[in-house]
């Protein structure tokens, strides 16, 4: 008996492999053209997002007279017009980052919790939470926290915004004017306006090593530091 043709097993041809390769490619380029744009839009979103949030980090702690910081400052409009004239130097810089604080333990002068430096058998939630802070380079917490920081460090260079012509413009970086008499106000207390406009410029720096910020590798870049990362306009008020 002659067996039947369809009992053969059949493969396919050169022909339909080569249609059903044609078909796919042309599925993958469409998902590309659909999917490309809507992960672009999503990869920005994300940064928006961190960026309002580091944003808002800044100006929430320019505002937030710490109990170590009464003895400097009066109130927190007096320590936010401190913070904003003097970003521009080295020594007095403003940083913004994340840090592991340790659970459970008493905090810091400042409120902050201690930093969390090792992360073995440490379970986020319950040994430690990540906390955003903010501080200036001078703060000695600030050594104490490398160790325990997650993500960048953003260095943030704040210069106010005054009226000219009827526009919001940069004034000058280092002083802080009378938006009416134009003449630089020493302090808090001086300046007349209840609120400083200013604009904030973010910076990614480039290590998080205690070396990087106390050499001339920090210093001698600082003045240089012109294609921030993003740009916000904020303010405070007394």
């Amino acid at each position: 008996m002659k067996p039947s043709c369809n009992s053969r097993a059949r493969g396919f041809t050169l022909l339909e492999t080569v249609i059903a390769i044609g078909v796919l490619a042309v599925l993958l380029t469409g998902f590309m053209v659909v999917f490309a744009p809507a992960a672009e839009g999503i990869r920005k979103s994300i940064n928006v997002q961190q960026a309002d949030r580091l944003a808002s980090t800044v100006e929430q702690e320019l505002v937030t007279l710490r109990d170590k910081e009464t003895a400097t400052y009066k109130t927190g409009f007096n320590k936010s017009f401190d913070w904003i004239k003097d970003s521009d130097k080295p020594a007095s810089a403003i940083l913004v980052y994340q840090y592991r604080g340790k659970i459970g333990t008493t905090p810091r002068s400042d409120g902050t919790l201690e930093p969390e430096p090792l992360l073995n058998g440490k379970l986020p939630g319950k040994d430690y939470q990540v906390v955003p802070v903010v501080r200036r380079l001078s703060d000695p917490n600030f050594k104490n926290d490398l160790p325990a920081i997650e993500g960048s460090i953003y260095l943030v260079k704040c210069t106010q915004l005054v009226f000219n012509s009827g526009e919001l413009k940069l004034g000058s970086p280092g002083s802080i004017k009378d938006p009416k008499a134009g003449a630089a106000a020493a302090d808090g207390d001086a300046y007349p306006e209840a609120v400083i406009a200013f604009s904030a410029d973010f910076f990614i720096m480039p290590a998080k090593a205690d070396g990087y910020f106390t050499s001339t590798a920090f210093t001698s870049k600082f003045p240089d530091l012109k294609n921030p990362v993003f740009s916000r306009n904020l303010a405070v008020r007394r």
